[in-house]
């Protein structure tokens, strides 16, 4: 895998010459020129890491790029628009990526989560073509917290190819989701995007989304604030949804701080042990244009 300037791998290979060549006694970087604070996890002023999952192919023999993210902050949520700060190249593959970054879930009473995972996986995908090849790459780049830019490559490199929508190993299934009680159904980390809905700054909107699954009896849904302006608040954050007859309902009412363009994220997996084994979950986008 190639590494370009900025990259993590790219900046620790660095660290580790840097130590290699300097005596014991000037192996001490000073601290103002430290890529990382050698403790990731703070309160604030941390870091977001962008994060390369890994890849599946699609039945038209194109394939699908997965990231997450990592914000290392336990209570500081960051907002990075797409711009030169937020970008991914090729620049045809730009846009889908999230611009707020919720804080580590469940570790502070700052986070909407008493479920505690350690980052958000696979919070959206990139589509590449059939003819994309193990040497072709696509860069997630993300500059937060006054740091140096951190760029993260994607491919289909086979060691990093990923179970979807099932698991054969572990003979877990990702839930069928769908935006209307009888809609179209979606399964998978791709997921679908919701109909636009409108709301007020201030007032309430409720959220719903049907779950499914063949064998459980019970799912975890997230809800999170993925896109646009201002602070979003969910009234739950997060739903325990009981199956009956495979199915049931994840709801929230999600109020919003300042008007503008948002997307909200809803994940949905069996349980979030399974999200360290990267599989299988649902993700759906739900747009909202947001009025004063």
């Amino acid at each position: 895998m190639r590494r370009r300037r900025g990259s993590i791998g790219g900046m620790l290979c660095g660290a580790v010459a840097l130590f290699a060549a300097a005596p014991l006694h000037a192996q001490t970087i000073p601290f103002e020129k430290r890529f990382f604070n050698e403790q990731v996890l703070r309160s604030h002023a941390q870091p977001v890491v962008p994060i390369y999952e890994g890849w599946y192919r699609n039945q038209d023999g194109t394939y699908n790029i997965c990231f997450g993210y990592f914000n290392l902050n336990l209570d500081e949520q960051l907002d990075i628009p797409l711009g030169e700060r937020n970008y991914i190249e090729p620049r045809q593959y730009d846009g889908r990526q999230p611009t707020h970054f919720e804080v580590v879930p469940g570790m502070t009473p700052t986070s909407p989560y008493t479920s505690r995972f350690r980052r958000f996986w696979c919070a959206f995908t990139v589509t590449v073509p059939s003819t994309f090849t193990q040497q072709d790459q696509v860069w997630w780049t993300l500059e937060s917290a006054g740091e140096n830019p951190v760029r993260t490559p994607g491919t289909i490199n086979p060691a990093y190819i990923l179970d979807e929508p099932r698991s054969g190993g572990m003979g877990e299934l990702a839930p069928i989701l769908r935006f209307r009680e009888n809609g179209e159904g979606f399964q998978g980390r791709e997921g679908a995007v919701a109909p636009r809905l409108r709301a007020r700054v201030g007032q309430p909107l409720e959220l719903t989304v049907w779950v499914e699954h063949p064998f459980e009896d019970r799912m975890w849904a997230g809800w999170a604030h993925y896109q646009g302006p201002g602070r979003v608040a969910f009234s739950p954050a997060e739903n325990r949804v009981a199956l009956a007859n495979q199915r049931g309902v994840a709801t929230t009412r999600a109020t919003f701080s300042e008007p503008g363009e948002y997307q909200i994220l809803l994940q949905a997996i069996d349980g979030i042990d399974n999200f360290e084994f990267h599989c299988c979950w649902t993700n759906a986008y739900i747009p909202v244009t947001v009025s004063p």
